[in-house]
């Protein structure tokens, strides 16, 4: 008998090149809220806005799509950040235990900076350099204070400095202890002292600059009149505490803005009556009899108003106010009456409730889309009619060539559907489920002038709302959110508001097995009476998994109008259009104990987690051992075992190692997946459905539809299991695809017959690709025989965590493209490989391998491109194609020569 032997090929050259077409990995923009905001700053002569962070980043934004960012070179935090003003240039301060204030001058080449010994220090701009001799110390300022004020003690840090708004050069000084110094810069000398007595907090100038305001930390303001001539001024104009006499927090800082009714809009944070509200995050807004407190969720970091900086104006007329808080960016607007929030166009919090699972769509049908619009638009009881008012620089980026939506569920039981075509990450539309149950929420009473702002919300009413899968159908407009509590919620969207009952089913999974007890949480209870649903997805039906686990893989066929969902104890089949189970099937392993304890259980034993450490040192000393393949249970499987026995194992790949039937989890669905295949034989094709476990189990029914094909007929949907399939190393099963006979996954629902796909290869045979957490696999169907396969385990305990068909298109060849298999391992690399040769095309380091909440939050998108969480308020976006690549494209042009500045930031 002669053996050949083939020698690996080289690299090809064309093919390389095609592949540098195809495939190239960036990652392109951050999506979301900056995490750990410290610091703010706006100019309003560019009208650019910028955020620090503590981990050293700069954020500036601008009209949607014009975004910035750098980072310093080093993890330190942005304490202050300053514009200078008209230029894209910023000074940025990073904490630093002795500077408290820094000043930048209005002609931009002069820094104040103020410290805690309070000592007021002069440096140069651009190049940072300090002025000799010329810095203000304590001491020369203690000589010209009256005696019977120094009475022994320090004035304290500087705590404000201020520039006057008319007369360049001359600043306000102010102490801790309550002086206030105006010190003219070019005689060094002061012009006028304010001996304030309560401890200061901040200083803002009236646009005169013929008064000031100084707010302090007994809760109180005061009004202070500048006039020459006087060395001392002892007592202000007027002073308050507006929610006084009772001991108040602090007004760390305040705002006096003048307007052309004559009545000044006073802005402050802080001030709360301690014992009633000192846990309040506030910022109060005053103009004459109209009196609002906004009432944040979050602590205040800093704010500004949007207003007129002509000097040749004579009022502010402030048009909006901008509040960073810790969580979220909100924008008021003081031009319409009741000064409404307005809708943010970017930095939107993601997290308003903690995310727990998200969905990406792309190509969105525009009438879907244009229905969440007007569904989002009347969400709310009222609107700002003042534009966002941050919009500077342009946008160059050209319009995006069709609309993409990621849904992110989150822990208080909404649906988030966000815009993301562009660069900025708008929302559209907000579903939330809690409605369809009976809750424990508290519905706090509002006392006036107290306003709930933001909706940034860290608390849920019940953490069995959670959403822990998506499915939407963008054809037919059927959504499917399934829970922590096993509910799974059918939605159909409504332009119209309705009341009514929704409908619940409950689908059993532990029917045929005896001796098992749920310890976990119990079901949501469901309301029984009509609730009020508004405009947007209402549910149609409530299915409820027993015992009610959490949900783990859930899938939509709105052609079919089934709907699959997986649990860590089995799987069922519910068919929506006749409210009705097709299918529960359990796939518990008998010593899967730790499946009845569920997510929210406290019960975890001791003993069992002792046991289940030992097991695994045990396996650990034995990994170089062969181990006893177990029994296979029909042919294929013997077949399949006996070609893992002979086969070579190439040397980038390790051999994969069998793991226990017995591993607690075993049971845990994984993935479900519809497909209309061969299954029976090879010559009749129809309806399936896919299952995968954690155990490496795979469970195939063959399903008999009424009317498939003309339209859902009316009879009742069958299934019947066709194969089942027991993986060899039995590692968990993370993903599966059926193939048409061209190799190409199959079109979603409604795609081929809306003529939006090319129809399937029918006439060719099909197969199936499994994905489990160590290989890659292709079945041949209908027998599941084994085509080929990829082990993809060339590092010790490398894991695969998402898996995902993408199309990729060719940056040279217009109608050119690929299908391509992209894997997310626990390492955080991607790898790309050929469908159905599975040949491996590119490897990228994408996320850090101990960003353990990165990669499970990691959401691949049909053209090449992803999204993972990199904080709990912010998505990296990243792309995997040459071609489809979504990043700030802006420029932010200036009016000033070329030699003095840059003349644009690209």
């Amino acid at each position: 008998m002669m053996k050949f032997r083939f020698r690996r090929q080289g690299n090809d050259p064309q093919r390389e090149k095609i592949k540098q077409e195809l495939f190239a990995f960036n990652k392109t923009v951050e999506h979301g809220f900056p995490h750990q905001p410290s610091a703010l700053t706006f100019d309003p002569q560019l009208q650019l806005m910028a955020i620090g962070t503590k981990s050293g980043a700069i954020k500036i934004y601008g009209s949607p799509g014009v975004e910035f960012t750098g980072l310093h070179r080093d993890t330190a935090v942005v304490s202050q950040i300053h514009f200078l003003q008209g230029q894209v240039r910023l000074l940025g301060h990073f904490l630093a235990s002795r500077v408290t204030v820094l000043l930048l001058l209005r002609s931009c080449d002069l820094l104040c900076v103020g410290t805690e010994g309070g000592a007021i220090h002069f440096l140069d701009l651009p190049r940072l350099s300090l002025r000799d001799n010329q810095s203000l110390l304590l001491d020369q300022v203690m000589q010209s204070v009256p005696e019977d004020y120094r009475c022994g003690k320090s004035l304290g840090p500087v705590e404000s400095l201020q520039e006057h708004p008319q007369q360049p050069g001359k600043i306000l000084i102010g102490y801790s202890r309550g002086l206030v110094v105006l010190w003219d810069l070019s005689t060094r000398n002061a012009e006028q002292m304010f001996l304030g007595k309560q401890q200061l907090e901040s200083l803002v100038w009236e646009r005169s600059g013929r008064s000031f305001v100084s707010s302090h930390s007994d809760g109180g303001y005061s009004l202070w009149a500048v006039a020459s001539g006087n060395t001392y001024t002892h007592q202000p104009v007027s002073s308050s505490i507006p929610y006084g006499p009772f001991p108040c927090k602090a007004i760390n800082k305040i705002l006096w803005r003048t307007t052309q009714s004559g009545c000044p809009v006073v802005l402050y944070s802080g001030g709360m009556p301690r014992a009633s509200y000192g846990d309040r995050h506030c910022v109060t807004i005053q103009q004459d009899k109209q009196h609002v407190t906004l009432d944040f969720t979050s602590r205040v970091i800093d704010f500004f108003t949007v207003h007129t900086t002509n000097l040749e104006h004579d009022y502010d007329d402030p048009s909006a106010l901008v509040v960073l808080l810790e969580e979220e960016l909100v924008v008021i607007d003081l031009l319409t009456t009741g000064w409404p929030s307005v809708p943010p166009p970017y930095l939107a919090p993601l997290h308003s409730s903690a995310i727990t699972t998200s969905c990406h769509l792309d190509d969105v049908p525009a009438k879907l889309w244009d229905r969440l619009a007007t569904a989002g638009n009347s969400q709310g009881t009222q609107h700002a009619h003042g534009s966002w008012p941050i919009c500077g620089g342009k946008n160059l980026a050209p319009t995006p060539k069709q609309q993409e939506l990621l849904l992110t569920g989150h822990e208080d039981g909404t649906v988030r559907f966000w815009d993301v075509s562009a660069v900025a990450m708008t929302p559209l539309y907000k579903l939330s489920t809690a409605n369809v149950f009976h809750t424990d929420s508290l519905q706090e009473e509002e006392w006036p002038p107290f306003r709930k702002v933001g909706c940034f919300d860290p608390y849920s009413d019940d953490p069995r709302l959670g959403i822990q899968k998506i499915s939407l159908c963008k054809y037919s407009c059927r959504l499917v959110v399934a829970g922590t509590a096993g509910q799974v919620i059918v939605l159909g969207l409504s332009d119209e508001r309705s009341d009514h009952t929704v409908d619940v089913s409950t689908v059993d999974l532990l029917q045929d097995r005896e001796g098992f007890t749920w310890k976990g949480h119990d079901r949501l209870e469901p309301r029984t009476s009509p609730a009020p649903f508004p405009p947007g997805f209402q549910p149609l039906v409530v299915v409820q998994a027993l015992p009610p686990a959490s949900v783990t893989a859930v899938t939509l066929h709105a052609e079919w109008n089934l709907v699959a969902f997986g649990t860590s104890h089995g799987f069922g089949l519910f068919d929506y259009h006749r409210h009705t189970a097709v299918l529960a099937r359990c796939t518990l392993h008998p010593n899967d104990s730790l499946a009845m304890e569920g997510p929210l259980s406290r019960v975890k034993s001791l003993k069992k987690s002792l046991r289940q450490s030992f097991r695994r040192i045990r396996k650990s000393r034995v990994s170089g051992k062969k181990r006893p393949v177990p029994t296979p249970t029909s042919k294929i499987q013997e077949a399949n075992a006996a070609l893992a026995d002979q086969e070579e194992v190439a040397p980038v790949q390790r051999r994969i190692e069998p793991r226990s039937a017995d591993d607690s989890l075993s049971g845990v669905v994984r993935c479900l997946c519809f497909a209309d295949t061969y299954l029976r034989d090879g010559t009749h094709h129809g309806p399936t459905l896919w299952a995968g476990t954690n155990s490496g189990s795979v469970y195939a029914y063959a399903l008999e539809v009424p009317g498939v094909g003309s339209g859902r007929g009316s009879g009742c949907v069958e299934a019947v299991l066709g194969k089942e399939i027991q993986l060899m190393h039995r590692a968990p099963v993370v993903s599966i695809c059926v193939l048409d006979g061209r190799g190409k996954p199959l079109p979603e629902p409604y795609q081929a017959s809306l003529d939006l796909a090319t129809a399937p290869d029918m006439t060719n045979p099909h197969s199936v690709l499994i994905a489990s957490e160590e290989q890659l696999k292709v079945f041949s169907l209908p027998k599941v025989g084994a085509k080929t396969k990829f082990k993809l385990t060339a590092h010790e305990g490398c894991r695969v965590r998402r898996v995902a068909t993408v199309t990729v298109c060719s940056t040279a060849q217009e109608d050119y493209s690929e299908t391509s298999l992209v894997c997310l391992t626990n390492l955080g690399d991607l790898h790309l490989f050929n469908v159905p040769v599975l040949r491996p095309q590119v490897r990228y380091d994408c996320i850090r391998k101990e960003d353990i909440s990165g990669i499970a939050s990691c959401v691949f998108t049909k053209n090449g491109q992803g999204f993972y969480l990199i904080s709990p308020s912010e998505y990296q976006r990243f792309s995997l194609s040459a071609k489809v690549i979504t990043e700030p494209l802006c420029t932010v042009e200036l009016e000033r020569p070329l030699e003095q500045h840059i003349r644009s930031l690209h």
